[in-house]
């Protein structure tokens, strides 16, 4: 479960223990986590040094626009996501997912924004959260607005793939977004299965890359940040603006960031106080 997190120093308690006091003098606490958070459950994050999916491969994740009008880029990715279901539905949640959702017991805290899509801190019993690039858990039709748990996809693409998911049953690594590499080609002998109420193309209801976080979402979040007095970010490099731009949001209005990540992150010049150190190092000091 450890070889997707990179490698960090030796902790400083006295550090751990100085953010934990500073945090600990404010009263409404925003908190934002990223892949780093379930690095410790298996899943790879991209941007890691060494160790995350960008530093071992060629991978790139799905584009929005290619989704949308490639029957090519369509089949190859639920290929791959077909695959990688059944291993990444089953991810558990670590120590990090449940101290965050134990953390809703406290009126100090504000609210939950997870860049995630592996829906673990639902698991955990987090309630207070928004999944920002949406979640893994779930399709919808781009046509009709039909939604369907993804289980309930995986068994009608099961129904018309048995032989596929027969043939390879030691699929390439999972990718952080629930699917697997597989040699190019190989998508061809799967078939896709669309809408079962318009025929329309099937989605995951997850914001790939260059598509938009929906309005009302951001709008909640900015509120959000809002009612904060500080902001707390666990295991994200921030490089993606649909998180960022919250932390940039508090940094005008004066607000203390803090962060827990390994590498260097878009916030780290005006971040309160920064530790590069594992997150299950730090959270329980919290």
């Amino acid at each position: 479960m450890s070889k997707f997190v990179p490698k960090s120093g030796i902790v400083n308690k006295q550090l751990v223990k100085k953010f934990a006091n500073q945090l600990g003098n404010h009263e409404k606490l925003l908190v934002i986590t990223g892949a780093g958070i379930s690095t410790e459950s298996g899943i790879p994050d991209y941007r890691s040094e060494g160790v995350g999916l960008y530093a071992r491969s060629n991978h790139r994740p799905i584009i929005h626009s290619n989704f949308m009008k490639s029957a090519d880029v369509r089949q190859r990715y639920w290929a791959r996501n077909f695959l990688a279901w059944p291993n990444f539905s089953q991810a558990k949640c670590n120590s990090n997912h449940y101290e965050v959702a134990n953390w809703e017991l406290s009126d100090r805290f504000t609210w939950l924004i997870t860049q995630n899509v592996d829906g673990l801190h639902l698991k955990a019993g987090s309630k207070m959260v928004t999944e920002l690039h949406g979640s893994g858990s779930y399709v919808r039709c781009m046509e009709c607005d039909y939604v369907e748990h993804r289980d309930d996809l995986q068994k009608r693409m099961l129904e018309k793939n048995a032989q596929f998911m027969e043939k390879y049953t030691n699929p390439g690594e999972m990718a952080p977004d629930g699917d697997v590499m597989i040699e190019a080609g190989a998508e061809k002998e799967f078939v896709v299965c669309n809408c079962p109420e318009c025929s329309g193309i099937i989605k995951t209801d997850v914001v790939f890359f260059g598509d938009f976080v929906p309005r009302t979402i951001v709008d909640f979040c900015h509120e959000k940040v809002d009612e904060c007095d500080a902001i707390l970010v666990l295991g994200s490099s921030l490089s993606v603006m649909s998180s960022y731009r919250f932390v940039h949001q508090a940094n005008l209005q004066n607000k203390p960031i803090y962060i827990v990540n390994i590498g260097p992150t878009r916030a780290d010049k005006i971040a309160t106080m920064k530790l590069d150190f594992k997150i299950s190092d730090v959270i329980a000091h919290i």
